[in-house]
């Protein structure tokens, strides 16, 4: 996995991604979003619905912990090892929206999640445990779930988008 030295780089390896993932919905029709294309695991609403549901629940561990809630990861009612039916919800809560609209939500919670790390230090960003929500058996420290959450789906998801995009021709 990537490692970043410092929260400036990994602040920028956000917005770049951000940036490219974002530009593969430019030519995605509204009347196609909801498409499945065979070799394609999720349609480009499914996609960016996961995306949605993932940043949101990041800046809601962190929200609840810094309210004095304690924080049931993923979420109360789903369990690490068996995630399909939180994503088949973040496809219902999100999926009825039009794409410019789901595109402006991922945009306000990108930009958040940019806010919020510029407020962390050093130590509370890269040394594990910083977090109640953070600690698990695995020992992550906060800028790696930042990371599988943004940068790393961003990367992932534009491949399985221009994958689509080719099965439909709008390329």
């Amino acid at each position: 996995m990537v490692q970043y030295k410092d929260k400036t780089e990994l602040i920028k390896a956000i917005k770049q991604n951000y940036l490219l993932y974002d530009k593969e919905f430019d030519n995605i029709p509204e009347d196609e979003k909801n498409l499945l294309k065979p070799g394609v695991d999720k349609s480009p609403s499914q996609n960016i619905s996961y995306q949605i549901g993932w940043t949101n629940l990041l800046l809601q561990w962190e929200s609840e912990e810094k309210k004095g809630i304690e924080v049931q990861t993923p979420t109360p009612g789903y369990k690490w090892n068996n995630l399909g039916g939180l994503h088949e919800s973040f496809y219902k809560e999100y999926g009825a929206l039009r794409l410019h609209q789901q595109r402006e939500i991922l945009k306000n919670q990108v930009n958040e999640i940019v806010e919020w790390i510029e407020t962390l230090d050093h130590e509370t960003l890269f040394v594990p445990e910083q977090r109640k929500w953070a600690t698990t058996p695995a020992k992550w420290p906060i800028w790696k779930w930042i990371h599988i959450n943004t940068v790393a789906p961003f990367k992932n998801f534009r491949t399985q988008l221009r994958k689509w995009k080719k099965e439909t021709g709008t390329e």
